[in-house]
């Protein structure tokens, strides 16, 4: 069974016992988290929801909050001796899935 969810401006396909990097959530480490926005959910029978689907959850697990990798943003005009040089690295938290709701 597996289920599609919505968080974060993003969507995934998730299925029980599966690990995922979603945005920052704000939650502690070893705290639970439920999704209610679950947009499908599929298996032996595929149920899709209008936007999503009527009281189907998905429950995970946070495992950690990091950093991902930097990312170099460099600006740069010529002819004007204009240039930028800019680190980014974005928020994330790693979750593991528990259960599938539908």
């Amino acid at each position: 069974m597996y289920a599609i969810i919505a968080t974060g401006g993003k969507q995934y396909k998730v299925a029980e016992g599966d690990v995922i990097q979603v945005e920052k959530l704000g939650v502690a480490a070893g705290e639970s988290y439920t999704f209610d926005q679950v947009l499908a959910i599929g298996g032996d029978k595929f149920v899709l929801g209008n936007p999503v689907v009527a009281g189907a959850t998905v429950t995970a697990t946070v495992e950690k909050e990091g950093k991902g990798p930097k990312i170099v943003v460099y600006k740069y005009k010529r002819k004007s001796g204009y240039h930028k040089k800019n680190g980014h690295r974005q928020l994330y938290t790693k979750l593991k899935i528990e259960k599938i709701n539908a």
